[in-house]
């Protein structure tokens, strides 16, 4: 199968309110997948429903060629918005507990507890109690027992929620590791400059309802705006203007005196990026030349207040 998961037409009601309208996802396996969408998009119900903590109402998922089944939960991480740790329990006590949960033995939670405790360098936490580490730090704890079970799908719902930078950067190399190691991620963020750095795929949920899915690169070209940012020295900017208003649509400009750079942001409507250039070239000197790509914090805004 090339794809880890399948969302067919799955819908999900709470009374007379529908969370989760006839959603169809498809994650290709190997992928990070970058589920968005605006508080109350039907995001959490969708991820509940893989993890098979609520059930559909109609529809189906399927998990690597298979109808999702009870035993499926096994080779599931999943780590929660609302973290849920015991806090009273010490830390490896707990983490041994819900390392055995997941399946494995006691020796193989010890081997692997080990192991991730040295890489995240969080040995010296063993004894403590979760009400005594800081929000960052039981993050880390969550994190671990999310994953030492090498999950083949592991779905994090805003994983750097509570991190600082450095922890969290930390949190995306791991995260970036794993996946090059074979494990498949969705994560649910609404950070989308993380969206940008480490997806290969994306949906955006809003209001019940799929509006966009694909690949991030190909989101991002059917999102273009046909526009260019340019720079330009001058000494005829009259001249220059003239000619740009001519055959194209000038929606940006900047610039302090005659000698400073000019910069513009212009549309091409009709016209190509060689005739652009060619009536730039014409009347002074290019220093900067390049299509504006929207962003996917761009496209998450217009895409939400356009429904």
């Amino acid at each position: 199968m090339s794809n880890i998961l399948e969302v067919n037409k799955v819908v999900k009601q709470y009374g007379d309110y529908t969370a989760l309208n006839e959603v169809s996802l498809t994650v290709p396996k190997g992928s990070i997948y970058g589920l968005l969408g605006p508080n109350g998009a039907g995001k959490t119900s969708l991820i509940r429903i893989i993890n098979q903590i609520t059930m559909p109402d109609g529809g189906s998922v399927t998990l690597d060629g298979e109808k999702l089944k009870p035993e499926h939960v096994a080779v599931i991480g999943y780590m929660p918005e609302e973290r849920g740790l015991y806090k009273t329990m010490k830390v490896g006590e707990q983490c041994l507990y819900l390392a055995q949960l997941k399946g494995l033995s006691k020796q193989e939670a010890k081997q692997q507890l080990d192991y991730w405790f040295e890489r995240l360098e969080i040995q010296g936490w063993w004894n403590k109690k979760i009400q005594e580490l800081s929000k960052g730090m039981a993050q880390k704890i969550q994190f671990v027992v999310t994953v030492l079970h090498k999950p083949k799908l592991l779905i994090l719902d805003e994983p750097f929620s509570g991190f600082d930078p450095v922890n969290a950067n930390l949190i995306k190399d791991e995260i970036i590791e794993l996946n090059k190691q074979g494990t498949s991620v969705i994560f649910s963020t609404h950070r989308m400059e993380s969206v940008e750095e480490m997806c290969d795929y994306i949906a955006l949920i809003h209001k019940s309802n799929k509006l966009i899915e694909g690949k991030l690169s190909d989101v991002k070209k059917q999102f273009r705006s046909n526009s260019y940012e340019v720079g330009i020295l001058s000494d005829n900017i009259e001249g220059l203007m003239y000619d740009l208003s001519q055959k194209f649509t000038l929606s940006q400009t900047d610039f302090k005196s005659l000698n400073d750079e000019l910069k513009l942001e212009i549309n091409l409507g009709n016209a190509t990026p060689n005739d652009l250039l060619n009536t730039l070239i014409k009347r002074g000197q290019v220093t900067h030349f390049v299509e504006k790509i929207p962003s996917m914090n761009d496209i998450f805004i217009q895409t939400v207040s356009e429904k």
